[in-house]
């Protein structure tokens, strides 16, 4: 497991957004630690025609604080 800090994707609200929901997600909201293998979609409005997958460590500015779970 990585340990997740405020400003990377893990934490973001564009992180999986489409699925926001999903157990993996939410464990990783409450928990700040995400699995070493894991990569999801960014949904950010400016990467979103861009269909980026990103890890959870992985970070930019348009970073947006996702809600607590």
């Amino acid at each position: 497991m990585e340990h997740v800090h405020n400003g990377q994707c893990g934490l973001c609200s564009h992180f999986g957004e489409n699925h926001s929901t999903a157990p993996a997600l939410v464990t990783i909201l409450k928990s700040h630690e995400a699995p070493l293998n894991m990569v999801d979609e960014c949904g950010h409005p400016k990467h979103a025609a861009l269909h980026l997958k990103v890890t959870p460590i992985s970070g930019c500015d348009g970073f947006s604080p996702a809600a607590s779970a």
